[in-house]
């Protein structure tokens, strides 16, 4: 690695080290101690079946929080190229100096106004009229959280290396839960306990697509709702509310993007599988007629119900989300409340 490439990365990994301080405690504790330990694994550069050293991840863990104490109250940092400093939440700007070098960076708030940085190398790019799509292969810098997917504006950035590590701690998760899920069904579809890596790849490879769709479903969303509601999540306070309206934002995406692609005429099982296993609490609750669906399916073999499903959501949630938009136009934070009722009445 090259000593400019070694100052860029070790600025991106100072700003991931400061935004883990902030929010790494914000895991349940057994959630927590499995990142750690992919976290580790990763930095290490191990193999997913290669088995971790008790003591020597123990001692990692406390060196890593007594370094996440010593930046918890610190700025980030200027991104050093070796020959300019550039601001670490100015993505684009910084993308335009990195990815001649064969590099990709990212720097934006995701959920609950979490920094999330990373720096890993450009895989490949493409340009559309509507969104600029950079895709990364390895990674050279990332935090505790690492998001497989997100976009900022019109940019999507989709990390391979974070997709595959993240189905991995789902694999691992997956032993903690009792009955079938979507996860084990979709598990169950790779030979994951005879040829693991070989399975994680494969498995990387057939779900980046449905990662980049829900991203192409959020730029759209993003026009449909303008830069208010952007405004708006930012003057939230850290509540239900914020999840809820992250919440119906997913599913307009959803409804609009991701799945008119995966029900198409030909269906994978895997990526209506993939789908489900990332439906979190809040979406689930919030539109149980796509579970009744699913279930539906899994049962009988029959899209249609969950192509209904679809449909009618594209519409309820825009209708929906626009509908919340206005109360805050109209009234600031003194919708909130309201919103939170209304939101908890119009489930679909």
């Amino acid at each position: 690695m090259s000593a400019n490439i070694s100052a860029i990365k070790e600025s991106v990994q100072h700003n991931c080290h400061i935004a883990d301080a902030q929010f790494a405690g914000d895991y349940t504790l057994c959630v927590y101690l499995l990142k750690m330990r992919e976290f580790y694994r990763w930095e290490m550069n191990q193999d997913y079946e290669a088995p971790l050293p008790h003591a020597d991840v123990g001692q990692w863990l406390k060196e890593r929080e007594a370094l996440w104490e010593s930046l918890e109250k610190k700025d980030y940092g200027n991104i050093n190229t070796g020959t300019t400093q550039l601001n670490p939440f100015e993505t684009d700007t910084v993308n335009e100096h990195l990815n001649a070098l064969g590099l990709i960076y990212s720097g934006g708030l995701g959920c609950k106004c979490r920094p999330h940085f990373f720096l890993g190398e450009l895989e490949r790019q493409e340009k559309h009229a509507d969104y600029h799509l950079l895709v990364s292969n390895k990674e050279y810098a990332r935090d505790l959280t690492s998001p497989p997917a997100m976009s900022l504006g019109n940019t999507i950035f989709v990390r391979r290396e974070s997709l595959q590590r993240m189905l991995w701690e789902k694999k691992e998760e997956a032993h903690w839960n009792k009955g079938i899920t979507p996860m084990q069904m979709l598990m169950d579809l790779y030979p994951l306990k005879s040829q693991l890596t070989i399975a994680l790849e494969q498995m990387t490879n057939d779900l980046m697509e449905q990662l980049i769709r829900h991203e192409i479903g959020e730029v759209k969303a993003g026009k449909i709702l303008g830069g208010e509601w952007e405004s708006m999540l930012a003057d939230l306070p850290r509540s239900k509310i914020e999840i809820m309206l992250r919440a119906i934002r997913d599913h307009l995406a959803d409804c609009i993007e991701t799945l008119p692609h995966i029900l198409n005429d030909n269906p994978e099982p895997q990526q209506i599988h993939f789908y489900m296993a990332n439906l979190n609490g809040m979406r689930k609750q919030l539109f149980p007629a796509l579970i009744n669906a699913y279930e539906s399916w899994k049962d009988s073999g029959d899209l249609n119900p969950l192509r209904e499903a679809a449909n009618k959501g594209a519409d309820h949630w825009q209708t929906l989300s626009e509908q919340v938009l206005i109360a805050y136009l109209d009234r600031g934070q003194e919708s909130f409340q309201d919103t939170r009722d209304l939101i908890e009445q119009r489930s679909l």
